[in-house]
Formats: structure tokens, C-alpha cells, sequence
């Protein structure tokens, strides 16, 4: 084997199929990045049984072939590589990278080891890359980072024919996101992907026109698949069922409140100062505003006044600051609108909608971010 390609392109591609290589692969060779060269193209392309990634780019192909080499070394080199053309040779001790005056030597793992990509035919749906991009970000926070639950460490699509549907949960939140799309998916189809997994095709894909998503099947196994621009991402999917979460949305919040989104950041941000990491920030809805009560360790103590647009009476909740900053930062509106739900109990209040407003008396036209979070108990 031995080809020529381009130094930026070379690192672009290396880049994107080793990003959801496994920390600790079960395998040596699951961590290694195939590298096919073929009538003018150089394929690359990784998979560990249950994430793939592959992608083709431009090549001078001089001796067609394939090898298999380690991934994450390989990125790191691609990644540093001088300006000029990238060299790439076979020979019996191995593979030759040469660019400029730089070169390395890899070793190379038995590529006939190496297993089957995952043929991509089944069920599909468009959807625009910028929109995907967006709605993934505002509802991977919410996904549970704890393997003790697996069903909730990822994201639940739901596939119907024209809108395609996110949620995510670890317990004390959930965040939704609704899109549309173009699909022969019938109503009732879903999949649960792993966040992390949907996170990274997020990134990669947010430039792209379109991303085609695929429902596979092999044999008891499911698959979903992103492709955009000559780029692939599989992955396995996560088994179980979904908690219903939807129904715990309630159907009309006439209590709320209003206020600009960057003003709440700063201000939680402040009062983080003085809070242990555990530790709950009180807020405080009256028609004079809003105050943050912030008491942490040692008599460390903070507190902050913020205008507000209320509707309804005076509510007092406590809620865990980052994950209330995780939610204002996915509204993606200049206003906050903080609905409160009541509960049997007068005295533990109900969970708060978070969702975005294009001024202090106008919600987003057209958005479909909920973002409900789970208040602590009051302070004492």
C-alpha cells in the first residue's frame, strides 16, 4: 500500500473516525483505525462491535491496499503533522508516514481480525444537520452520567414520519426537543442511543445540509446510523425501556416568571462562589423581582436581586445551580420563562419548566425546548 493525500484532510479524517474509540477496548485491535486505499480514494474507518465510524477522502493512490494501525497514536500524529503532503507506505516492518522533513514508523495489527463494518439498509429519515446539531446539545446535558441505570444514560428518539423527537433524563431532569423531519419511519418507531455517541455526531455533523438516520438490523441486534457527507456513525443500541417522562409535563403552567437569560448565568454563577458542590441556591419570585439566597460552609454566605416579570403568587424554590445553568444555557432565546407546577404537598414545591421567550411578554415562536428540573427541598 502507499498513497498521498492531503495534510488537512488526512487530520480532519483521522480526527473523526477515532473520536468514539473506547477508553479501554476489550480488544487491542478494536482501538486500531483501518486505512483502505483504493482507485483514488483513502478510506478510514473504526469499530469496536458496537460504535463505528468511517469515512472516504481524495487520494493518490500509487499502491492500492489496506492496514490497520493504532487509532489514537495515529490522531496524534495526524494532528501534528507539518504543512505539505502526507506519504503513507506499506512495507514487512510496517507503516511509513512521511510529511516534509517529519517521519514515524507504526507498527500494524492483523487487519483480518478486524471486524465487519455494519451494512447501512433499513428504515430512514432526513433531517437538516443544523437542526440535529442544536436539539442534540440542548437535550445530551440531561442524560445521566451513572452506568447504574444504563436505560437513562441515553438519548430516547422517537421516529415518526414528519417530526423526530428527543428526550433525555438522568432523575432530576428531563429535557425535549421536537424537530421536523422527512421520513418512511411509521408513528410509534424509537430508538435509545447512547449520549455520548449522539454528542459526538452532533459536533461532527452540525455543518452538514443533511443527516440521513438509518434503524438497522442484524439479527437480535439493532443499530442506528448517522450519515452526512461522506461521513458514518453507527452505533448498538441501549436495550430497555425509556421511563414515560412525558406525562410528567404539565398540560398548562399559568405561574411563571420572566427574565433575562444572560442576567440569571451571571448572577447563579456569583452565588456559585460560596456553595459547596452538592449544595442547593435559594430563589425567591416576588413582584419586586427575584432574590438568590446563597448560604455554603463556614458562614460563607451570598445573596443577589435580579428583575422579574412574575405571573401568579410569590414562590420560593431551591434548585441545584448547574443544573439550572445546564438548561438556561440550551434555551437559545435572550428571555428564560420559569414555570412552577404544583404538587399534594404545599410544602415541597413542583418541579420548574424551564423554556425560552423572545422578550419579557412574548414566548419563542416555533420552539419546542422544554427543560423541566426537580427543586430540592427548602433550606432550613
Amino acid at each position: 500500500m502507499k498513497f498521498e493525500v492531503n495534510r488537512d484532510v488526512f487530520s480532519d479524517a483521522v480526527s473523526f473516525v477515532v473520536k468514539l474509540l473506547p477508553q479501554r477496548p476489550t480488544l487491542p485491535i478494536l482501538s486500531g483505525v483501518v486505512l483502505e486505499a483504493n482507485e483514488g480514494q483513502l478510506s478510514l474507518s473504526t469499530f469496536d462491535y458496537e460504535v463505528s465510524s468511517r469515512t472516504s477522502v481524495e487520494a493518490n493512490v500509487e499502491t492500492p491496499g489496506a492496514v490497520l494501525v493504532q487509532g489514537r497514536l495515529l490522531a496524534e500524529i495526524a494532528n501534528r503533522l507539518p504543512v505539505a503532503p502526507v506519504e503513507v507506505s506499506q512495507d514487512e516492518r510496517g507503516v511509513t508516514i512521511t510529511c516534509g522533513r517529519a517521519s514515524f514508523s507504526l507498527p500494524v495489527m492483523p487487519i483480518e481480525e478486524f471486524p465487519a463494518l455494519p451494512m447501512i439498509e433499513g428504515t430512514s429519515g432526513v433531517v437538516s444537520g443544523a437542526d440535529f446539531s442544536e436539539a442534540i446539545g440542548q437535550v445530551v446535558v440531561a442524560a445521566s452520567r451513572e452506568d447504574v441505570a444504563p436505560v437513562i444514560t441515553g438519548v430516547h428518539l422517537t421516529l415518526s414520519p414528519t417530526t423526530l423527537g428527543l428526550v433525555a433524563t438522568d432523575r432530576y431532569r428531563v429535557a425535549v426537543r421536537e424537530i421536523e423531519w422527512q421520513s418512511n419511519f411509521n408513528e410509534g418507531d424509537q430508538a435509545l442511543v447512547p449520549s455520548r455517541t449522539l454528542g459526538e455526531v452532533g459536533k461532527s455533523f452540525a455543518h452538514a445540509d443533511e443527516v440521513v438516520i438509518t434503524l438497522v438490523t442484524e439479527g437480535d441486534r439493532q443499530l442506528i446510523a448517522f450519515t452526512a457527507e461522506g461521513r458514518t456513525v453507527t452505533s448498538l443500541l441501549i436495550k430497555g425501556n425509556f421511563p414515560a417522562v412525558s406525562r410528567l409535563f404539565p398540560k398548562e403552567t399559568p405561574h411563571f416568571a420572566v427574565m433575562q437569560g444572560s442576567e440569571v448565568v451571571d448572577a447563579v454563577r456569583r452565588m456559585q462562589l460560596v456553595l459547596e458542590r452538592e449544595q442547593a441556591l435559594r430563589f425567591s419570585f416576588t413582584a419586586e423581582g427575584l432574590k438568590l439566597d446563597a448560604v455554603g460552609a463556614e458562614k460563607a454566605a451570598g445573596s443577589e436581586e435580579l428583575g422579574v416579570n412574575l405571573v401568579g403568587d410569590d414562590m420560593v424554590v431551591s434548585l441545584k445551580p448547574q443544573f439550572l445553568l445546564e438548561g438556561v444555557g440550551a434555551i437559545h432565546n435572550p428571555f428564560v420563562r420559569i414555570a412552577f407546577t404544583a404538587t399534594d404537598n404545599p410544602n415541597k414545591p413542583g418541579p420548574v419548566l424551564l423554556s425560552g421567550q423572545t422578550s419579557l411578554d412574548e414566548p419563542a415562536a416555533n420552539d419546542t425546548f422544554r427543560y423541566l428540573l426537580q427543586p430540592n427541598l427548602l433550606m432550613r
